[in-house]
């Protein structure tokens, strides 16, 4: 592999995005103080609709309003009051980083779903899943790089001083490639997206938004070499769900930047969150058995939670980005 740079700093840590309760001035304050050299924009999905990751991002789809129905998210005939609750929460959150980190120069990431996750959950207005529909799939991807192109830019002019890193959410792509989506009758699954319209769409919407981007999965069987190939600079992905080391291997070997899901994201029975040194240790271990040198493990390598932390207390939420800074901190000094 020839030398390249990373959009973080040797022995950064992050979030992968959500944390518990409804203040959003309080999660800022905690990600900026926890995570200085990669903090995060926090998502609060306790705040109701709007929040939650599919209606968050779908504030920021253009000419493709999304409405809530039965209590789930689909393409309206028009913007509502959904939708501007939506992108009310999206600018509040965004004036709040503003106003705390006016002055900060470094990484800062943000979150969206991916194009495959939005295709699975959101719902085309006669009914049934976008998934169903390649055309609809492929207008959604297009409103969707076009609202992540302003979205970047938006954030860009609120902290001019820092660099933009984008994370595509992308639970669900794993079962959109292997047709394994239910239909809403949940007697059948829809038809599997083959690969390459797969890449090429990921693609679509990784060049629009101009800025490094990762794409998280927190599912088995992440199609690494997809991911990589349609341009994204870094995976991220829970390490107890990684079963072969092969694949992880020869991606990171060509290139990938890995946010490595290191600690739980409810605490264990005894409570606690796993100490800085334990989350180390972990990444350690798995660097060390894909045979990479360790010059190389705290410039590749972000430590994150597993996943999300909206299910979790605020002071295990706390402890576990603690955790993961420290053990960034460790690892870079080997």
């Amino acid at each position: 592999m020839t030398e390249q740079s990373w959009p973080w700093p040797p022995g950064a840590a992050t979030g992968i995005g959500s944390l518990p309760g409804t203040d959003v001035a309080e999660a800022q304050r905690i990600v900026l103080g926890e995570l200085p050299a990669l903090p995060h924009l926090p998502e609060l999905p306790a705040r109701g609709p709007g929040a939650d990751l599919i209606g968050r991002t779908g504030g920021l789809l253009v000419e493709l309003p999304v409405e809530l129905y039965a209590a789930r998210w689909r393409i309206a005939p028009r913007p509502g009051r959904d939708l501007r609750r939506a992108r009310d929460l999206m600018e509040r959150d965004l004036d709040q980083l503003a106003e705390q980190a006016e002055t900060y120069a470094g990484p800062v990431k943000i979150q969206a779903g991916g194009p495959f996750t939005l295709a699975a959950a959101l719902e085309l207005p006669i009914g049934g899943r976008m998934l169903r529909d390649p055309g609809a799939v492929r207008d959604l991807a297009g409103s969707l790089a076009d609202g992540l192109r302003a979205h970047v830019a938006a954030v860009s002019r609120r902290l001019p001083r820092a660099s933009v890193l984008l994370q595509l959410d992308e639970p669900s792509l794993p079962a959109v490639l292997a047709g394994r989506v239910p239909t809403e009758s949940g007697f059948g699954t829809h038809r599997a997206v083959e690969p390459e319209v797969a890449r090429t769409l990921l693609r679509q919407v990784i060049d629009a938004a101009e800025v490094p981007t990762v794409v998280h999965c927190c599912a088995p069987d992440v199609p690494l070499e997809l991911i990589r190939s349609a341009g994204a600079v870094g995976v991220a992905l829970d390490l107890t769900l990684v079963k072969e080391l092969d694949p992880l291997g020869e991606a990171i070997d060509a290139g990938l930047g890995l946010l490595a899901g290191a600690v739980p994201t409810l605490p264990p029975p005894a409570g606690r969150a796993p100490t800085s040194a334990q989350v180390a240790d972990r990444v350690r271990t798995l660097w060390d058995r894909l045979g990479f040198p360790h010059r190389r493990l705290a410039e590749q390598v972000v430590v994150t939670p597993a996943c999300g932390l909206a299910g979790a207390t605020p002071a295990y939420a706390r402890a576990v980005l603690a955790a993961c800074r420290d053990a960034g901190r460790r690892l870079s000094e080997d």
